[in-house]
């Protein structure tokens, strides 16, 4: 017989990786529970100031037939990045013609964009599969892409700018979330329908928390892709589309 009561939050605590129930050792958090906010605490540091390894995604999309191009934002450096998030949503000098050299003739139904953003984690492990199975999912359906846009230094509204560049009736942007205490690998996707500068949140559809502790790559590819196909066929994106594609698996 255990001496030790059962505690009756353990199932709970089995269930969120959010922290509840920690207990307590006089006036301060128990040992164990200190050293692991501690740790997550670094690790949310560590994947801010992480440099995301572009060579790596550029790699994983060539490998699935994909010819990615390479921009940098106004940002020139992570450090000014993170002070400056103005420069963050404006291209460098010579990346307009980058792209324009690169932009199909006639312009495209979309053109995806990763960027680093503040979780260069999130878009390594999961930027390039989001991608590919995405790709899969449009297969067939008559889209027309522009080459996949890695965007180093990159916040949302640097999307407006490559869309308009490569002549895209959408543009979805991947990029690293903030992270938090108890994730900090989160990848977040925006998609704005007729992108230029100016466009605001408003606009926008966010899909956000992708990770496999939250919402698993296959499942936000399937989600976006539903997203997709409505802006394409209404022409609207934002407050004015809403996500119904939950409602579509249970038809």
């Amino acid at each position: 017989m255990s001496l030790t009561p059962a505690d009756p939050w353990a199932p709970l605590r089995a269930l969120t990786a959010a922290r509840i129930a920690l207990g307590r050792a006089g006036s301060s958090l128990p040992t164990q529970a200190h050293l692991a906010f501690q740790l997550a605490h670094a690790q949310a540091r560590d994947a801010v100031h992480h440099v995301a390894d572009l060579d790596a995604i550029a790699a994983a999309l060539q490998a699935g037939g994909a010819a990615p191009v390479r921009v940098d934002s106004a940002a020139p450096d992570r450090g000014t990045y993170l002070l400056r998030p103005d420069l963050g949503r404006r291209l460098a000098e010579g990346a307009s013609a980058v792209l324009a050299a690169a932009a199909p003739p006639g312009g495209v139904d979309l053109a995806v964009v990763i960027a680093d953003g503040l979780s260069g984690v999130a878009v390594e492990r999961h930027a390039a599969p989001l991608v590919q199975l995405l790709s899969r999912a449009l297969a067939g359906d008559g889209w027309t892409l522009a080459p996949p846009v890695l965007a180093r230094q990159g916040r949302v509204a640097l999307g407006d700018a490559i869309g308009v560049a490569l002549g895209a009736r959408l543009v979805l942007v991947l990029i690293g979330e903030r992270p938090g205490l108890s994730a900090a690998d989160s990848l977040g996707a925006y998609l704005t329908h007729d992108p230029r500068p100016g466009r605001t949140d408003a606009d926008r559809n966010c899909v956000s928390n992708i990770r496999p502790d939250g919402l698993p790559v296959p499942a936000a590819a399937r989600k976006l892709a539903w997203l997709l196909a409505e802006a394409r066929r209404r022409c609207i994106t934002g407050v004015t589309l809403k996500d119904d594609s939950d409602a579509t698996l249970l038809r």
